[in-house]
């Protein structure tokens, strides 16, 4: 008698929600370089995965035109990201590199950074760009002729903040990305980006504390100057809690007044 194969019950899917990111690097801003191209890789946490796009990629080599102005790199991006939580949002990391007056090629220019928007529609980030120094003079002297300067053996670290405490770093420039995002199964999540439907403080109404205090309770509440002013609640409260404590006393005095006369006359 053959045993029956028993059918295992599939696992239930983990819900998750995806990240649709599509743009371009637009332009380099440098000050003493002519020509670059970049590389750019994205890093993300362990829950994330990438479904879509270009892993890593690199541009074309540009060059500064007549003017002084920026470098047009004009990058296309495209990736699609799906998590399950927003913990350790995705970032991309750029590393930028040229060639320089004495023709070494791929001499490094800096390194940048920047997490991908987390709010839906056209964003436009400026990743400041930044490269580390070498640890004595005679390492930039030759590093400045060699084209062997100091870089990071692991370009990731510029994503972290662990292990890069005591790194100097110089400015180098700027590097301008555009991109559009889309979401899909974020709220089924319970998470919301978009600035219009997200709760702000201002829209919790302030509770009227008054309607649980007693006439002792507001008589002795702070006064401020009104010149000017119309009365609130709060003073209009207390002038009646004052009148008709003034009100009670004069009754007091004047029964006492009445007693004291009646009593005179009967001797």
């Amino acid at each position: 008698m053959g045993s029956q194969s028993q059918r295992l019950p599939n696992p239930q899917r983990k819900q998750q929600f995806s990240v649709l990111y599509s743009g371009q690097i637009e332009t380099a801003e440098f000050r003493s370089i002519k020509n670059i191209y970049c590389k750019y890789f994205y890093v993300y946490g362990q829950d994330w995965q990438q479904v879509s796009g270009l892993v890593e990629g690199m541009s074309s080599t540009c060059t500064r035109g007549a003017t002084t102005g920026p470098i047009v790199l004009n990058t296309p991006l495209e990736a699609t990201f799906t998590s399950c939580n927003p913990f350790k949002w995705p970032q991309i990391v750029i590393s930028c590199y040229s060639m320089d007056r004495f023709g070494n090629d791929a001499v490094i220019c800096g390194y940048g950074a920047t997490h991908l928007p987390s709010i839906p529609g056209r964003t436009t980030r400026t990743v400041p760009i930044f490269l580390p120094q070498a640890s004595t003079t005679m390492q930039k002297f030759i590093g400045f002729f060699t084209g062997r300067r100091a870089e990071f053996v692991d370009p990731r670290i510029v994503s972290m903040a662990e292990g890069r405490e005591v790194t100097r770093v110089s400015t180098q420039g700027l590097i301008k990305i555009q991109l559009t995002t889309v979401f899909k199964d974020l709220k089924k999540l319970g998470y919301d980006s978009h600035a219009q439907s997200i709760t702000r403080i201002s829209e919790f109404p302030i509770p009227n504390f008054e309607e649980y205090m007693g006439p002792h309770d507001i008589q002795n509440l702070p006064t401020s100057s009104t010149h000017g002013q119309e009365p609130t609640q709060t003073q209009l409260i207390q002038e009646e809690t004052t009148k008709a404590t003034g009100r009670r006393e004069i009754q007091t005095i004047n029964e006492e007044t009445d007693d004291g006369s009646e009593k005179a006359s009967s001797d």
